[in-house]
């Protein structure tokens, strides 16, 4: 059966944003499964996303603290629709991100991560498909802020969508 995905990272609550965006909620609420890449800075994001997700698969990032590196794993693993995907806050710089990405991570076939909220949509040449789907509270140097959705479905991903959100 298709699984319908919520790709989030660097939600930097409440320090960037009092709140996530409606649109953002929206999308949570209404995916089978929801990632988040790290970054959440408070507690009380996880219990909610916990809440308000069907499922939730997150880990933690550089600018959370011991509560939630306690909650949350470094590295995420979980197998949806035939794809094994891995889930990691930092993966370095962008310059050689593919071959770094396909040594550190063979066994995997789509790999979401997060830390520059910039939005990245690659194949590595061993092919993992790296996902970033930049911040839905912080655009930084983007003209908006971001997630993304996308479609699991008998082992293939389909509709990999950057969605933009205005704050």
């Amino acid at each position: 059966m298709p699984t319908s995905l919520v790709l989030l990272a660097d939600t930097h609550l409440p320090k960037r944003a009092k709140a996530l965006p409606e649109a953002a909620w929206e999308a949570i609420e209404a995916a089978d499964v929801v990632v988040h890449a790290g970054d959440w800075v408070d507690e009380p994001t996880l219990d909610a996303l916990e809440t308000r997700s069907r499922r939730l698969i997150g880990v933690w990032g550089n600018n959370d603290g011991p509560g939630l590196r306690a909650r949350l794993p470094e590295i995420a693993r979980a197998e949806i629709e035939g794809l094994r995907f891995a889930v990691i806050h930092e993966t370095g710089a962008a310059q050689g991100r593919e071959r770094r990405m396909d040594a550190r991570f063979e066994d995997v076939d789509v790999l979401i991560f997060g830390h520059s909220h910039i939005p990245w949509d690659t194949t590595t040449p061993n092919g993992v498909r790296l996902l970033n789907p930049g911040s839905p509270t912080d655009r930084r140097r983007q003209p908006v802020c971001t997630f993304m959705t996308a479609v699991a479905d008998a082992g293939a991903l389909r509709e990999v969508t950057v969605v933009p959100v205005r704050r």
